[in-house]
């Protein structure tokens, strides 16, 4: 089978189900910025221990954003196609986003200033991750579908990448911040 099919030289792609749409389409200008976030993930991914629990969780989420793509990528004729938590975000994605969120706030003192990205490679790739969900988050409030509950899921998603990041950035950093603002 080879890669290119032609069939979007004429500046259209598939949707899920069937229909095409303009690529300068809102749904795929949502669905590249989702891409881009995905990817992202996947360097920040990229950079963790393969058998961690960071790894596993953000492999989790980039299963998460293909089930979000699905669901964007569906023509409004055709949304009553999708499952739950499968081919459209559901209700229980984002309550796992936020326990998620819950249970690493229970371990951990949180900044309570800002924070300057960049303290290891991890942390910094996650932080260029969460810009990108964001800028998915802004893209999917132009999309606008109502019943979607993918603008609620993008925006506690960014809240997860950025507690990830500031876990990537260990007990050391706290530390050091700490002495930081004690210097004279």
């Amino acid at each position: 089978m080879k890669i290119y099919t032609r069939r979007g030289d004429d500046g259209t792609t598939g949707m899920l189900f069937g229909g095409r749409t303009s690529k300068d389409s809102r749904a795929i200008e949502l669905n590249g910025a989702v891409d881009e976030a995905q990817a992202a993930l996947g360097w920040a991914r990229s950079l963790c221990a393969s058998d961690g629990d960071m790894n596993d969780v953000i492999a989790g989420l980039e299963r998460d954003l293909w089930i979000l793509m699905a669901e964007v990528a569906t023509m409004p004729e055709n949304r009553e196609k999708l499952k739950d938590g499968i081919t459209r975000v559901a209700q229980a994605m984002i309550d796992a986003v936020e326990s998620q969120i819950d249970r690493v706030h229970d371990t951990m003192t949180m900044p309570s200033e800002f924070v300057v990205p960049g303290e290891n490679q991890l942390s910094a790739a996650l932080d260029v991750a969460r810009t990108v969900v964001r800028r998915a988050e802004r893209v999917a409030v132009i999309w606008d579908v109502p019943g979607s509950l993918v603008g609620t899921y993008l925006n506690r998603l960014s809240d997860l990448i950025w507690t990830l990041a500031r876990v990537a950035e260990g007990p050391a950093h706290r530390i050091i911040r700490t002495m930081a603002k004690e210097a004279p």
